[in-house]
């Protein structure tokens, strides 16, 4: 069904329930999205130095994310070439010259090649690159290091920068911002008991900002009347007459980023970058949320406020800045926590409806089911 044909009624459907709770679902949005495209997986100035590395869970896959002697990223699956054994653990640490696996002590240095491993001079048949460690395909973009598990990679230029494009009208327009070299001003993770299309949803819209964000809709007051900034291509919603900064009580906020012009300026804008990233530029900050779907009711958000970095090192106090935006998320989540039960009562088996100011989360689930194109029971009740 063409999307743009629904527009015009009142209500048009959102997806069937079950697509919310179905394991085997999740594990097709596994397989067709999460491992298909390009994840924002870690923060580059979180790996500082050779050797540095982080992990992140993509689909069903454990990658680790690090940097060469020369500090150039590089990424692998979290696997070690003899018996399988997951090389590293932990969420983050340090590697001083390569990596070990805790099992049998095959070597590898961080270009991912097999240096090492009990009796190898023994075995020298064994090529040492192709029995190292699997790389993944990587690339920075606004500070971030995004990862892809695909055989053949989609354009990185039309499903990253595209979505930039897509809301902001142009790429550009977010250069102003300078988000790769801001600095973290400080950084929260969520986990929320939700499935992560509830959550992007849920970001999509605005039609809950008068109920459950007083707090937001006192900065930007036009999301009273519910409708999202990211219903309208290049709009940003206005800070209130009254409002001096985007902070918990409108107070002035931090230094204003240079980059922002007078068109921009007073103005929040919102971009969701398919499938788990959302992107919010304030003038004189950046928030960025990384979601990391684990199972079909449970989403890991890691959320990131970005500041000039002379702001961060001078140690200004920037609870008022973060604050908003916290409770912002938390507000959101004990929504989508409070849906994900219904997502699988005989009630809402056809699923809900959307109205007018929401119509565009209909493209969203379009653009899931196309994904999932030959799934019999996603594809059954639209």
């Amino acid at each position: 069904m063409n999307p743009l044909a629904r527009i015009s009624e009142s209500l048009i459907p959102t997806l069937p329930g079950h697509t919310y709770v179905d394991p085997a679902v999740f594990a097709a949005e596994q397989d067709r999205i999460l491992e298909q495209m390009w994840f924002c997986a870690v923060r580059a100035d979180d790996l500082d130095k050779p050797g540095a590395w982080r992990t992140a869970q993509i689909g069903r896959e454990s990658v680790v994310i690090t940097r060469n002697r020369k500090m150039e990223l590089r990424a692998y699956y979290n696997i070690c070439r003899h018996r399988g054994v997951k090389l590293c653990m932990e969420d983050a640490g340090q590697a001083n010259r390569a990596f070990q696996c805790p099992y049998h002590a095959w070597t590898y240095d961080l270009d991912g090649k097999l240096i090492a491993a009990p009796n190898l001079t023994k075995m020298p048949d064994i090529d040492r690159k192709t029995y190292g460690l699997v790389d993944v395909p990587v690339r920075e973009y606004l500070g971030y290091v995004w990862v892809c598990l695909a055989e053949e990679p989609p354009s990185f230029e039309e499903d990253v920068v595209g979505a930039i494009e897509e809301r902001l009208g142009d790429a550009h327009a977010i250069d102003g911002y300078d988000v790769e070299h801001l600095s973290l001003g400080r950084r929260i993770v969520y986990d929320v008991k939700a499935n992560w299309k509830l959550i992007i949803e849920n970001f999509m819209e605005c039609y809950h900002c008068a109920t459950i964000h007083p707090e937001l809709t006192e900065v930007l007051p036009e999301f009273a009347d519910g409708l999202a900034a990211q219903y309208f291509v290049g709009h940003g919603a206005e800070f209130g007459g009254d409002v001096q900064g985007f902070t918990i009580d409108g107070s002035a906020g931090v230094d204003k980023l240079p980059g922002v012009d007078d068109d921009h300026d007073r103005r929040y804008y919102a971009v969701t970058i398919k499938p788990t990233v959302f992107v919010n530029l304030v003038p004189d900050h950046v928030i960025i949320h990384r979601m990391f779907p684990l199972a079909v009711d449970r989403t890991v958000v890691e959320c990131d406020w970005l500041y000039l970095p002379s702001v961060v090192e001078s140690g200004r106090d920037l609870d008022a800045s973060v604050e908003l935006f916290h409770r912002v998320n938390q507000q959101d989540f004990d929504a989508c926590e409070r849906c994900q039960p219904a997502m699988g009562s005989r009630i809402y088996a056809d699923g809900g409806v959307l109205v007018p100011s929401e119509h565009h989360i209909g493209l969203f689930h379009d653009w899931v089911l196309e994904r999932l194109a030959g799934l019999e029971q996603t594809t059954g009740s639209r």
